[in-house]
């Protein structure tokens, strides 16, 4: 314990870490891109990733012209999901419209529908959907059935006969009848941005950890200092921590002006232990510093590296869960998903901050962030001492 406390505390160790400070301190683009990428990216990926759809423009087929249609329209055109955008006299030009991108749903109420209505009968509207993209034409399909759900529920205010099919009492008592209640637990207004920012929180991490500590090796090679480190009498480890702890610092200093920008841009709750979410995030830095520092002992320039980081990262990235459910993934892809500290990031950044779950709960996920962090710090230090040598 005496040796260890005196490595750290060496003359030479004290010399290479002022060095590196200062170095750090002229570049004057890395601190930038310290502060401002991450910033940006967390409120405007927060703000567009967003699986809420509005304001989608609905085309209008109106063969009944009545007062019922027109309520019908004014109920769907009334909502936050769908936006007049027109009225059309054919269902071609309708779908040519939709074809083109003019508009992104149109509805077809049938020239019976008011008399129909007065009866008593079932109506049948149609509804078409642009369904290029599958996931916004579901989500629009439940919006207009949720909107004619509630006009339903108003027609017999307006003194039409609804069709409605009755349990008679006699049958009470031999059949039963199931209802479903849904209740949301940990985010009760289904606030959909704190999933989104708490998975980007990671991903920056790994990424900007990445290509920064990259960056900051590769730089150094081609200004030639790696061959001054040789010459001084420091040893091997002793630079190697000179190398990657002004970077952690650095990053660290990130992770706490995120997680004030998070708590006050998106009024995230914070129902955990604030030491849960920073060892997570301290460790997620450690695995991108591994990570930039063992592509950067491949390449030979800053734009090697940078094109080995494209090949990297988003492979990263798209196996992580943190902006869709992990469990959307492919099979194939699953195993990677497993060892993914993004993803494991994720989940500690999740529940620590919105289910207030500790150590306790997020243990296997700590021991496989950490089991990386661990292999990949080890590689780049094994890398970089083959490069020293």
């Amino acid at each position: 314990m005496k040796n260890l406390l005196s490595f750290f505390l060496s003359h030479r160790l004290r010399a290479l870490l002022r060095k590196e400070f200062a170095q750090i301190r002229r570049d004057r683009r890395l601190a930038m891109s310290l502060i401002v990428p991450p910033t940006i990216q967390l409120l405007l990926f927060s703000l567009v990733l967003n699986a809420t759809v509005s304001n989608l423009k609905l085309g209008i087929i109106d063969d009944s012209n009545t007062p019922e249609s027109r309520n019908l329209t004014n109920t769907l055109t009334q909502s936050k999901s769908f936006r007049l955008a027109g009225h059309y006299f054919s269902v071609e030009k309708l779908g040519d419209a939709i074809s083109r991108g003019d508009i992104d749903a149109g509805i077809v109420i049938p020239y019976t529908y008011a008399r129909n209505l007065h009866r008593g009968q079932t109506v049948t509207v149609q509804l078409l959907l642009n369904a290029m993209n599958a996931n916004t034409a579901a989500i629009a399909q439940g919006y207009a059935e949720g909107v004619i759900q509630t006009y339903n529920a108003d027609l017999p205010n307006q003194g039409i006969r609804a069709s409605f099919q009755q349990i008679a009492v006699t049958n009470l008592v031999r059949r039963g009848v199931a209802q479903l209640t849904g209740a949301y637990l940990y985010n009760p207004g289904l606030v959909n941005s704190w999933f989104v920012v708490t998975g980007l929180f990671g991903l920056l991490l790994i990424l900007n950890g990445s290509i920064v500590a990259a960056t900051a090796m590769v730089k150094e090679r081609e200004a030639g200092t790696i061959e001054q480190l040789l010459m001084c009498p420091a040893g091997t480890y002793e630079i190697i921590i000179a190398k990657i702890a002004p970077l952690f610092i650095l990053l660290f200093l990130m992770v706490l002006f995120a997680t004030a920008l998070i708590k006050v841009a998106f009024d995230m709750p914070f129902h955990g232990s604030l030491a849960v979410l920073l060892t997570g995030a301290a460790l997620c830095n450690l695995s991108g510093i591994g990570v930039g520092t063992v592509i950067a002992t491949f390449t030979h320039s800053a734009y090697q590296a940078q094109l080995t980081s494209f090949f990297v990262n988003p492979l990263l990235t798209t196996a992580s869960g943190a902006i869709t459910p992990a469990e959307a993934i492919p099979d194939w892809l699953q195993p990677l998903v497993r060892i993914n500290p993004i993803r494991h990031f994720s989940v500690i950044a999740r529940s620590s901050m919105i289910k207030g779950s500790g150590m306790e709960t997020l243990w296997p996920n700590f021991l496989i962030l950490a089991a990386f962090t661990f292999i990949m710090v080890s590689a780049s230090v094994w890398r970089f001492r083959k490069q020293l040598s």
